[in-house]
This record gives structure tokens, sequence and C-alpha cells, in this order.
């Protein structure tokens, strides 16, 4: 694949900055995710400044200890327009390494109560020497970022919505 990197864009009809808090709290990433491998946040406090580190709880099957846990390191902090972290891992001496890919959530307000939210998952800064470990890059379907759009749209809506694809006429359903 000589992409390296994915994206989805959903218009949510809730403004920005409430999207933005939602993005802004670990305790929401598991149920924003749409693959069902995010868990439970280790650290709870909200995402405040580039730098900042937060872990999570993660699972899958095909990971050797099934349970582990990620080290995420928030590469982007630009409230309420963007917010996006790399994920790596502590290793077995205690440092932190990152593996080169970064999530990214870029909102665009469409007036006081619309944002157009794009997700963005992208894998090329992950140096050769874990790309020849056999790692699939993205790990996932196309639905999941799709899937991870509606999820935070729920989260964020103040009641129940109808959320739409960027480019549908308004009053569209999913």
């Amino acid at each position: 694949m000589d992409q390296e990197s994915v994206s989805a864009t959903l218009t949510f009809p809730v403004p920005a900055a409430r999207v933005f808090a939602v993005l802004a709290d670990p305790t929401t990433h598991a149920a924003i995710d749409g693959t069902g491998w995010v868990q439970q946040p280790v650290d709870r406090a909200p995402l405040t400044e580039v730098g900042q580190i937060f872990r999570m709880g993660m699972y899958h099957a095909n990971h050797p200890n099934g349970d582990y846990e990620v080290v995420n390191k928030v590469q982007v902090l630009d409230p309420p327009r963007a917010i996006g972290w790399l994920t790596g891992q502590k290793t077995s001496d205690g440092r932190l390494e990152f593996g080169g890919w970064i999530w990214r959530y870029d909102l665009t307000p469409l007036g006081w109560s619309e944002t157009e939210v794009t997700l963005t998952y992208d894998w090329s800064a992950v140096p050769q020497y874990i790309r020849e470990r056999g790692i699939q890059f993205p790990p996932f379907g196309p639905e999941h970022l799709t899937n991870s759009l509606h999820h935070l749209a729920e989260l964020a809506a103040p009641t129940s919505r109808t959320c739409r694809p960027s480019g549908q006429a308004p009053g569209g359903r999913l």
C-alpha cells in the first residue's frame, strides 16, 4: 500500500468545543473506539498539553498477552480545532518507545452548532525495523474510523441525535 494514512469524516450536530472536550477526556476513549480494543484508561486526567503522557488498558486476541497497555503522547493540542497522540509502549527497561503512528482528530466548526470531524490514523513515521516485524498497517478495517466517529458523535451529543456524513444534505439519516 502506497498510502500511509487513512481518514474518515462525519458532521456532528454539536459545537466543536463539546466534541473537543470529549476527546480530551481519556475516560471516554474506550467508548469512542470502533474496534473494541481500548478497555479502560489507566490515566484519567484530561489532556491539556503537548507532551502529556496518558496510558490505556487494551485487549487484542492476537496480542501475545491478550491484555496489554499502551502509552500515548499528546502531539497536537489546539482546542477546539485539533487533538492527536502518538501511541507506543513502555519497554522492559522502563523507557517509553513510540512506534510512529498517530491518531489525530481535526474539528471544523460549521456555524455555532455543527462540527465536521475528521479522524486520521497516520503510520507514515513508522520506522523500518517495526515494519519488518510483519505488523500490518493499518491494523484494522476501514470501518473502524467511521465506527469511532459515530461513537464520538453519540458521546458528544447532549441528547440522542443522528449524524450525517460530510457532504450529505441536512436532514439526511444514516
